[in-house]
């Protein structure tokens, strides 16, 4: 049975002809309107970058628990994130133990001035002494992710019919975080609790999501529009890119922001441990967020300021 979620090949909007641009928004608008997901090539970014960072990252999970220690920080902070501090099933109002994974958090660190703004928003970016080069590396990773992440924004324009800068030009200052998540094995993290996973079923808070991830036995699935759980397809040289839930609510509905999880590590596979880079793009922390009206949305939801938004969600999540 095929995926609901397709691949599009970018290289088109790039490089090719006006005709084959619009293909590739046509393609995009049709992905996010059935599945909400898509994987994309032709997107150009390096694999070394990729491949380097995740090394990179790998170096720092393995380091010992109280050397990570000293970099610990909860939900919206720039550091660790240590198992036990995020569950993101309470998103969605289910209780549920916390998610089976650690990650290491950077993020947008170049402030507006405005100390109660910078403060949670674009915090000073921590990196760790003992890993040389993460800093270098991640630092460009978020670089060519949030130019991938503008082209996307305006590939989505393209799609509506709208100007190119339509959503840009709300991501002059925009706010972002990195996640690089590491995924432990069975033999690391036990037997999971029931109802446990490595990240429990949640959508996204912001725009568009970039996710370059590693296939398993506990990867990620997608619940398709007609309520199932479907194992997420992976291709090599692709990322996997989602909206989230501001973007559906700007786009009035017309966007699926899809529901998503990932697996628990499984019996079958219990030496197994995955990596995922991902970036969450979201605006400018005072943008405001009107929805399209009809015909292109299907409803029009209340205007939102984007930090307000996005805070009240990231706080849903937090294990106190």
């Amino acid at each position: 049975m095929p995926s609901s979620v397709p691949l599009v090949d970018l290289s088109p909007w790039f490089t090719g002809t006006s005709e084959g641009r619009a293909e590739v928004a046509e393609q995009v608008d049709r992905a996010l309107r059935e599945s909400g997901f898509l994987l994309v090539t032709g997107h150009g970014v390096p694999d070394e970058l990729r491949r380097r960072t995740r090394e990179l990252a790998r170096r720092f999970f393995a380091l010992p628990e109280d050397v990570k220690q000293r970099y610990a920080v909860t939900v919206g902070g720039r550091g660790w994130l240590p198992p036990g501090v995020e569950a993101n099933g309470y998103a969605e109002g289910t209780e549920t133990p916390p998610d089976l994974k650690e990650s290491y958090s950077a993020g947008a660190d170049f402030g507006v001035g405005v100390a109660e703004i910078d403060g949670f928003w674009f915090q000073p970016n921590v990196w760790p002494d003992e890993v040389p080069g993460l800093a270098e590396t991640a630092t460009e990773y978020m670089r060519r992710m949030r130019a991938l992440s503008d082209h996307l924004l305006e590939i989505f324009a393209a799609a509506l019919g709208l100007a190119e800068s339509h959503f840009t030009r709300h991501t002059a200052h925009p706010t972002y975080t990195f996640n690089i998540n590491w995924y432990p094995p069975m033999t690391h993290v036990g037997q999971p609790e029931p109802d446990q996973f490595r990240i429990g079923p949640h959508t996204d808070f912001g725009t568009v999501t970039v996710l370059d991830r590693q296939t398993g036995v506990g990867g990620l699935q997608v619940y398709t529009a007609g309520g199932e759980w479907e194992d997420a397809p992976h291709h090599p040289e692709a990322f996997t890119v989602n909206i989230g839930d501001l973007m559906a609510r700007w786009t009035g509905d017309r966007w699926r922001s899809t529901r998503h999880r990932v697996l628990p590590p499984a019996p079958t596979a219990p030496d197994e441990d995955l990596m995922s880079l991902v970036f969450f793009y979201e605006t400018d922390h005072d943008a405001r967020i009107t929805s399209l009206a009809p015909p292109l949305g299907k409803r029009i939801y209340p205007e939102v300021i984007a930090a307000d938004y996005l805070r009240d969600k990231l706080d849903a999540i937090t294990m106190s």
